[in-house]
């Protein structure tokens, strides 16, 4: 040391430098950029007896679980090797400036057609936590999904203590057909379509359904130790109870977000929400069912009324092979279907860990109705094409505007092309007629109008949105996902949202963090973000089946100054329209 010493000036200043460099290379070392390949192919799945031809990426149903640490970039080269158009969506990525990266069909991008492929590239910048992955075109969703695992930043930890194991568990619904099949009789007949034959976790019904006990899935866990379940809603078109019997769970994360922990034994999940929950091995050493069934809040409404199940596993338990033993799993006591209190309980309790920035001086004022309506039968189809009530069919709509996608140019194209005629930027920013939201709501009131509109807005405008459910046909909990945005969740109710009484109940403190929001049924909630992601940004209900009807928006974010407010230019490998 002292020969290095003397050859240089300042001893104390190189070592800092050096100190300094050394970081500086750690911390650019430690973001990876990680190469993935989806093949989408048909791969014969069999469930409930029989084997179906299925949509899945690389041969898996659910499809390959992705990891990555908060910094870290993923390049994924998505090839359709099937016979229906496809495209991706990350789901609740960020995709600051990479709006071309988000996925959603004739939104930001024209379909992965047959034989095409395209490359998916975007980086995760201050996300933690469980998100997913799932193709946005058509009902491909039903089989075409996976988790996405970001994991703290190398050198960060959780803000919990590390869990011995983790298990991600994907919650799905299961056709004994084709979805796509089901949904274009659906789009036929005008009529509501045939509700799934089961439930599944991580792909499996469970023990409770016929030829599917010896692929239940099976999760470890020892006395005394606290493992971490990641849970997703990846079910098409149903919100769902999930439990665990005799276990309670501690709620610490949701949407790729941390939450201040809370104590459950039941939580509700809209699809494409996901709940992050520590469990604890304190029950005597057994065998457990974890389960997962319909919160159905449409009155009156058919729905699949089963229960999947996975076995929680306790390595100490007996073995099941000893005579005199009774293996049958603990089964869980059950919240009913219709249970809006325990749904409303738990959506409740979240709150973010500390005190955060929450947008205030609000730019933005929007009020949006969401909720279903009933076309007249149009004079040139025949009866077998309005099998809806009383002869009509099903539609949705927000403010009456009942959204139909482009079908020849995604909507980011027009815009940063500047072609005509694709959309118009008129989507209204209260509802076109006011009325009694959730009350006995006039037939005149019914039928919405069909339309591409989005919604302008500056950027770095600071926006508030109330939801507000409707009555029309039948209430119900509406999950509303937003494209490209995280935004806080101020407030929910029941009835009509009322600015005068409704405004004392934001929390403005420390809301939870979310990308999508369970609506109540015959209620509302109020969310809040920062327009600071250019793009073309879709809102929906993340029922399938409501989206198909219509029940959509998209907000057209302005660049604003400089390349770093701009999202960046098109892929070479967009795929053609």
């Amino acid at each position: 040391m002292e020969a290095l010493s003397c050859c240089i000036a300042n001893p104390r200043s190189f070592l800092l430098g050096l100190l300094l460099l050394l970081a500086s290379a750690v911390f650019f070392t430690e973001a990876k950029v990680h190469h993935h390949e989806f093949i989408v192919q048909a791969t014969p799945v069999k469930r409930l007896c029989k084997t179906h031809n299925t949509i899945t990426v690389n041969g898996q149903f659910p499809g390959p679980t992705l990891e990555v640490y908060n910094g870290d970039t993923l390049v994924i080269k998505v090839t359709n090797r099937a016979r229906y158009n496809v495209t991706i969506h990350w789901h609740g990525i960020r995709q600051m400036r990479t709006g071309w990266a988000d996925g959603p069909e004739f939104v930001t991008q024209c379909p992965i057609r047959p034989g095409g492929s395209y490359t998916y590239r975007f980086t995760i910048q201050g996300q933690e936590g469980t998100l997913w992955w799932h193709a946005h075109s058509s009902w491909l969703r039903a089989t075409v999904y996976g988790a996405l695992i970001i994991r703290p930043r190398l050198g960060t930890s959780y803000p919990f203590t590390k869990p011995k194991r983790e298990t991600t568990l994907l919650l799905g619904e299961w056709w004994d057909a084709n979805p796509i099949d089901v949904v274009r009789q659906a789009t036929r007949t005008g009529a509501a379509p045939n509700v799934s034959d089961a439930y599944t976790i991580n792909g499996q019904p469970g023990d409770l359904y016929n030829c599917s006990s010896k692929d239940t899935v099976i999760v470890p866990i020892d006395s005394g130790e606290t493992n971490l379940l990641r849970v997703v809603n990846s079910a098409l078109n149903q919100e769902l109870f999930f439990t665990v019997a005799n276990h309670k769970l501690i709620v610490v994360g949701a949407d790729a977000s941390y939450t201040k922990p809370f104590t459950t034994s039941v939580l509700m999940l809209g699809p494409g929400q996901t709940t992050d929950v520590l469990i604890t091995g304190n029950q005597p050493p057994a065998r457990y069912y974890i389960a997962a069934l319909a919160y159905q809040s449409a009155q009156g409404a058919p729905f699949d009324n089963t229960t999947t199940t996975a076995i929680l596993d306790y390595k100490s338990a007996p073995c099941p092979a000893k005579k005199g033993v009774s293996t049958t799993p603990v089964f869980p006591s059950l919240p009913a279907f219709n249970d809006t209190a325990t749904a409303t309980a738990f959506s409740n309790s979240f709150r973010s860990p500390r005190k955060v920035e929450v947008p205030t001086d609000i730019d933005e004022n929007l009020f949006f109705t969401v909720g279903l309506g009933l076309n007249r039968c149009p004079p040139n189809f025949n009866s077998n094409q309005c099998q809806g009530p009383n002869g009509t069919r099903f539609t949705a709509s927000m403010n009456n505007v009942s959204f139909v996608f482009p079908s020849s140019i995604s909507l980011l194209q027009a815009h940063q092309q500047g072609i005509p005629g694709v959309f118009t930027t008129d989507f209204p920013a209260t509802p076109p007629v006011k009325f009694d939201y959730t009350g006995n709501v006039s037939r005149s009131l019914w039928q919405p109008v069909p339309g591409t509109k989005v919604y302008k807005l500056k950027y770095g405008s600071r926006v508030q949105v109330v939801l507000q459910g409707t009555s029309i046909f039948t209430a119900e909990n509406h999950p509303i996902h937003l494209h490209g945005y995280d935004f806080y969740i101020i407030a929910e109710g029941f009835g009509n949202f009322n600015p005068s009484t409704d405004t004392s109940k934001f929390n403005l403190i420390d809301p939870p963090l979310r990308n999508t929001a369970a609506v109540p049924v015959n209620g509302w909630a109020v969310i809040r973000f920062v327009a600071d992601n250019p793009g073309v940004w879709l809102m929906h209900c993340h029922l399938d089946v409501h989206i198909t009807w219509g029940l959509a928006m998209a907000f057209l974010v302005e660049n604003g100054v400089g390349e770093l407010q701009s999202i960046e230019p098109p892929p070479a490998d967009l795929p053609l329209c």
